[in-house]
């Protein structure tokens, strides 16, 4: 039977991270821990906080399920996760920089090329383009998971438009509400500087020319998306502009905005919407959501896209097995936190093991993400695992497999009390002069008994993150 380590309980009792929670615990009755949890449903609902999934039906304002039982680590635990995450960041924007260019690492035959310049997420387009100050990647989301007390793993990097960071802010922001005297009980270090942060970042990678303070936009979808939200939130927070494609447009050498008082310049643009649709000029000629000639300002240097068009190459889940390789190579340095074992089914070897062992693997798309198109072996039927097989075979180039992880678990309020529930973890780091990323980041559960599927989109939570002060 696998055994998960619980990150609250030991053998030994309760880990010092999580010492004040348990009188805490022990000290709310189910009556009030339900009026708590209706709360806190209540205040999501009312500032709006809610999760869209394309394709689906039902309730388009359904609400991610949040988790009042907050996770913790010890100020030395994020010690380490801290500089292992800066690190793989300068790694991952190392990488984008030199495939963009001269591509050394595939020159020195440490990272196969098919993987690189054959990749869709590969843009073209944009090869031998710098952007402002070299960044392409601003805000690295980086998926860890935690497998016992001092084992963390990255599950994956998202390199292009990570998401999730507003449940981040307002899960400490509702639990701040809710339960004010266990913050003063506790010394929690704190995540609200996050917009500040993300506003730094992105004035920090204007372009040369920029007269004054950059004038930034975040450029959303619209509406529909299911992070519109997300798109709202951070435009309100840090006080700028949130735009459509129809409210920009390209005329002479710069991108403008339209207001009531007339255009304006527009300096950076944060966007949300994927590579193919940012400009019909140069991507998808259907796109409605961009701008027509974006890209021609983006070459010439007069206009920062965070992240850059073309980031996606960096966290496609193939690109990903060599991602330790980049550390070494770009940085001169070991790695802090480790890959999980991946066997790449374009590998003849790796393909024979991984049908040999699909009853013990999760299988993944290269280019899947939302815990969709993937195969958990040990959750999963013999139909579901054969019909995945032939998936497999059809195209092996497309999967990518790793054992099953015996994912940490947190104390979580179910129905039935206090149960322990799969937990994974994703920081924001930000990068642009600096290098920075609050104390914290969004933890998200499996509240189905036994998932190890996190994914909101699959049925899975959020819970506050804590990072204790020293």
């Amino acid at each position: 039977m696998t055994t998960f380590f619980n990150e609250m309980m030991t053998g030994g009792g309760v880990r010092p991270p999580y010492a004040q929670l348990q009188d805490w615990v022990n000290q709310m009755p189910a009556d009030l821990r339900n009026l708590k949890q209706a709360e806190a449903e209540a205040l999501f609902r009312r500032i709006g906080i809610t999760f869209a999934v394309y394709g689906e039906g039902g309730d388009p304002d359904r609400l991610i399920p949040f988790d009042m039982f907050p996770r913790v680590f010890s100020a030395q635990e994020w010690f380490r996760l801290e500089r292992g995450i800066k690190q793989r960041a300068r790694a991952l924007n190392a990488f984008l920089a030199d495939v963009y260019d001269r591509g050394e690492i595939v020159r020195a035959g440490r990272i196969p090329a098919r993987l690189v310049y054959l990749n869709e997420a590969y843009e073209k387009a944009v090869a031998g383009i710098r952007p402002p100050k070299g960044v392409y990647s601003h805000i690295v989301g980086v998926d860890l998971v935690r497998t016992g007390p001092d084992e963390f793993y990255v599950l994956e990097d998202n390199c292009r438009t990570p998401s999730g960071v507003s449940y981040m802010l307002e899960n400490r922001e509702i639990m701040m509400r809710m339960f004010p005297d266990l913050f003063r009980q506790n010394r929690i270090q704190p995540v609200e500087a996050y917009p500040e942060l993300l506003r730094r970042t992105l004035a920090s990678v204007a372009p040369d020319g920029c007269a004054g303070d950059p004038v930034i936009a975040i450029l959303t979808p619209g509406h529909y998306n299911s992070a519109y939200y997300e798109h709202s939130f951070l435009a309100d927070m840090m006080g700028v502009e949130l735009v459509e494609g129809q409210d920009l447009f390209v005329e002479g050498k710069h991108v403008w905005m339209r207001t009531t008082q007339g255009p304006k310049r527009v300096d950076v643009i944060y966007r949300r919407i994927d590579d193919a649709f940012l400009d019909p000029l140069c991507f998808r000629p259907d796109s409605m959501l961009g701008v027509p000639g974006l890209m021609d300002v983006y070459r010439s240097g007069r206009v920062a896209i965070c992240s850059a068009p073309g980031a996606g190459v960096a966290d496609d889940k193939a690109v990903y097995t060599y991602v330790p390789e980049m550390v070494r190579f770009y940085l001169g340095e070991d790695p802090i936190l480790q890959n999980v074992p991946t066997w790449q089914c374009a590998k003849a070897d790796d393909l024979g093991h991984v049908l040999d062992n699909l009853a013990d693997l999760v299988v993944k798309e290269v280019h899947g993400s939302g815990g969709y198109g993937m195969l958990v072996g040990p959750k999963s039927t013999r139909e579901q695992i054969e019909t995945f097989r032939a998936k497999i075979m059809a195209d092996p180039d497309n999967y990518i497999a790793q054992p099953t992880l015996a994912l940490s678990t947190v104390p979580s309020f179910v129905e039935e009390g206090v149960a322990p529930r799969h937990v994974d973890l994703r920081p924001y780091c930000l990068v642009g002069e600096r290098i920075e990323l609050v104390p914290g980041g969004l933890t998200r559960v499996a509240l189905r008994e036994g998932s190890l599927v996190v994914n909101s989109s699959q049925g899975g939570g959020v819970k506050d993150t804590w990072v204790l002060a020293e």
